[in-house]
């Protein structure tokens, strides 16, 4: 616990012989739960290997992109990892970037909001009904599903799996509420967005759906560098911010903030495949909005104003740009803030 919300851990892809170790120190110390992120390989790996080796920490997909898959595989992943880990799965869903899931991965995008709908429902209706042979079609815009021969060996452990929504803009918050088990608030949120935007687009979508706030985990993360230096843990996370702002799906969001120009800049240095100057173009100020950084003091009372406005946290080394080793002592660091 962290000023009095659980808190969890963003667990890398490592060898064994790091990550099982790791994970079981999360586990002595009361880490609520781990999420493995999906950059290109599917997270349900790590977590498997992380299950085998624990009897109690959560184990969630943070996120799944959930547009590069069936969602009948995707459903079959989560209910083989809840069997794994003994109940403990957590299914983090996310759209990510067009850019990304059309190009990298080849798949089709379609609108998110819609996409995405479709993707829970359908997902819902293999953990609860797969293993009954009445499944028959599921019909949808981007995926139809046609199990009128299809059954699980045996019945789900559960008959329903926690789904988190991450979210960058409010109407993605909105359905979180509407429709989830939980919401996954983006890192790259400032202060002022978490405050003044995300808690009343979660509660818009509640609303609608007649659900109390009860319903909905707001899990915040944290991209979180601690280092006294100040300097050198603007520099160790500036790539990182670099690397999220090339986006042009995220452009509103950099302007509404009042970093739209530097945006726009690094977006042309990304488009030429400049990197050192999407890093120039990328100013401290910005680095410095979007992650909570400095001494441990510092990092302390910043994310206590952040976990006062949410359910759970999740601080996170910022995941482009640092070397292993040195994202190893940021994860020590946070760990002895955090955790002990």
């Amino acid at each position: 616990m962290f000023a009095g919300k659980p808190v969890w851990a963003e667990l890398p892809v490592l060898p064994a012989s790091e990550l099982v170790p790791l994970v079981q120190r999360w586990e002595a110390v009361g880490v609520d739960g781990v999420w493995a992120p999906q950059i290109f390989g599917a997270p349900f790996t790590v977590l498997a290997a992380a299950a085998a080796v624990t009897t109690r920490i959560k184990l969630g997909t943070g996120i799944a992109l959930a547009f590069t898959r069936s969602p009948l595989e995707t459903a079959c992943s989560a209910i083989d990892l809840d069997h794994i880990s003994d109940g403990r799965a957590v299914l983090g869903l996310g759209s990510s970037a067009q850019s990304q899931i059309e190009g990298s991965f080849g798949m089709p995008y379609g609108k998110p909001l819609a996409h995405m709908r479709e993707v829970v429902g359908q997902v819902r209706e293999v953990i609860a009904r797969g293993h009954t042979g009445d499944l028959a079609r599921l019909e949808g815009e981007y995926h139809t599903l046609d199990l009128a021969h299809f059954r699980l060996v045996r019945p789900a452990r559960r008959s329903a799996i926690p789904i988190y929504l991450p979210a960058v803009f409010e109407k993605a918050c909105e359905q979180a509420g509407a429709i989830a088990d939980g919401l996954l608030g983006h890192p790259l949120w400032t202060l002022g967005w978490l405050r003044d935007r995300a808690g009343q687009s979660l509660k818009a979508g509640l609303d609608a759906s007649g659900r109390t706030r009860s319903a909905v985990d707001h899990n915040q993360m944290i991209f979180t560098v601690i280092n006294p230096d100040r300097a050198e843990a603007i520099a160790d996370a500036r790539t990182n911010i670099a690397f999220y702002t090339q986006s042009p799906q995220y452009l509103r969001y950099f302007t509404e903030i009042g970093f739209g120009s530097e945006a726009l800049a690094i977006q042309a240095a990304f488009a030429a495949q400049d990197y050192a100057a999407m890093a120039r173009a990328c100013p401290d100020e910005m680095v410095c909005a979007m992650t909570v950084l400095g001494s441990a003091d510092e990092v302390r009372e910043a994310v206590a104003e952040r976990a006062a406005l949410v359910d759970s946290i999740t601080p996170v080394v910022p995941q482009f740009g640092i070397e292993p080793d040195k994202a190893a002592v940021y994860r020590a660091r946070i760990a002895e803030l955090f955790y002990g």
